[in-house]
């Protein structure tokens, strides 16, 4: 019988936030991000999740060899913070990437909604982060992780062609329907591209309700979570438990048990006989099942696993299509500095901040943003938007001259 994986893989972001940018502001200050806060939080959180998380997983890699491997992907802009702020922090991973047993996945440079906007942008981002993953862990990426798990046939097919031979997304039952997640699909497009899914119940299992006192299933311990397993991979291939690194400590805190239940997991699951492999390889131990059809971008994000949580609303399209209208411009410029100002401006947390959902996902928009309400996040962000439009433009006046 053929080995039964599981896969686990975190998300690693933290995003450059604004400071208030008032309109009078606009044409005299090009003092955009609010340093205090990012390094206050980034602090924080390397702390309560990146260092002594990392410490676990070394530990856990060391006490179980070669049998128990993670996953991250790691966005261009959080590892610029890292070095700013937190440079034990890249320390820690670089030990990590030394056990041989962690892979580090491709994905957009600034955590950015490029690959609906602009399929160069998106290239030329992808291109970015693999350099930058490459020349700080010594490894280079060979399995695609976009944007909060952002995926549709057409974006598939532009990362196949890029040289990537699987990619992770989401087990969005829309899309499923009757099928599982469990299994490995291909891109429709372009079948050698193979598809990694989230299996999004047992993944929210530990991220979302592992504290939760009123759920059916607590307390968690690794023993009832590894049975769980055996009866959902009883027929099928693949267990993918993809979350959110800050899960471990920063959203369950230490005091929940989260730190107990992730030293004991791996024993217990090797105990039952999993194995536990990086995305390359368990798109390589397993054969694909069917193609995936998806017409529509899909991702992680809320119910409704689409992209409503950045483009649900007028404020968030009115912003999203004025930032990268400007693509063009900046391009032209060549200058370094609004190059990166203008990632900057691509990050997809800028857009989730002026989500207008209350309801369900309500709590999760609220927990992660910095304003008030969504309207203070769009003004703001417009604000800042149009100072730097300003400057593009006196930039290429000032070349025009130069040159004429």
């Amino acid at each position: 019988m053929a080995t039964k994986s599981i896969c686990f893989y975190f998300q690693v972001h933290q995003p450059d936030r604004l400071r208030q940018y008032r309109f009078f502001d606009i044409g005299n200050d090009d003092n955009y991000c609010d340093d205090f806060t990012n390094k206050v939080i980034m602090r924080r959180v390397a702390q309560k999740c990146y260092l002594p998380v990392n410490a676990i997983l070394l530990d856990l890699i060391k006490k179980n060899g070669k049998k128990f491997k993670v996953a991250f992907s790691i966005s261009g802009v959080a590892i610029d913070q890292f070095y700013r702020y937190a440079p034990e922090v890249i320390d820690s991973f670089k030990a990590l990437a030394a056990t041989g047993c962690v892979e580090f996945l491709a994905e957009t440079y600034a955590h950015s909604l490029a690959s609906v906007a602009n399929e160069a942008e998106f290239k030329q981002q992808v291109k970015d982060h693999s350099k930058l993953i490459e020349s700080t862990f010594g490894v280079k990426p060979v399995t695609f992780r976009n944007t909060e798990l952002i995926y549709s046939d057409a974006i598939g097919a532009t990362v196949a062609s890029m040289g990537y031979t699987a990619m992770l997304t989401e087990g969005a039952k829309h899309i499923l329907g009757w099928k599982s997640p469990n299994f490995i699909y291909t891109n429709a497009i372009n079948p050698r591209l193979r598809l990694l899914l989230k299996n999004s119940a047992m993944s929210d299992d530990i991220a979302f309700r592992f504290s939760d006192r009123s759920w059916s299933g607590w307390p968690l311990t690794a023993e009832k979570y590894a049975d769980w397993v055996e009866s959902a991979l009883a027929n099928e291939d693949t267990l993918n438990l993809f979350m959110d690194y800050e899960t471990f400590g920063e959203h369950q805190q230490s005091d929940s048990g989260i730190f107990d239940f992730l030293k004991a997991l791996p024993a217990t699951m090797l105990a039952k006989g999993f194995s536990f492999n990086t995305p390359a390889e368990t798109a390589k131990m397993h054969q694909p099942v069917a193609p995936l059809h998806v017409p529509d971008p899909i991702s992680w994000a809320d119910e409704e696993r689409d992209l409503s949580a950045w483009l649900g609303n007028e404020l968030q399209n009115e912003a999203f299509h004025k930032v990268y209208a400007l693509g063009n411009k900046v391009k032209r410029t060549k200058d370094e500095n609004l190059m990166k100002t203008y990632r900057m401006l691509q990050e997809s947390d800028h857009f989730y901040y002026m989500c207008t959902k209350f309801f369900s996902d309500g709590a999760v928009h609220s927990y992660f943003n910095p304003y008030d309400t969504p309207y203070e996040a769009f003004i703001n962000y417009m604000n800042v938007l149009s100072d730097f439009e300003l400057r593009v433009d006196a930039f290429l006046n000032n070349k025009k001259k130069t040159n004429a």
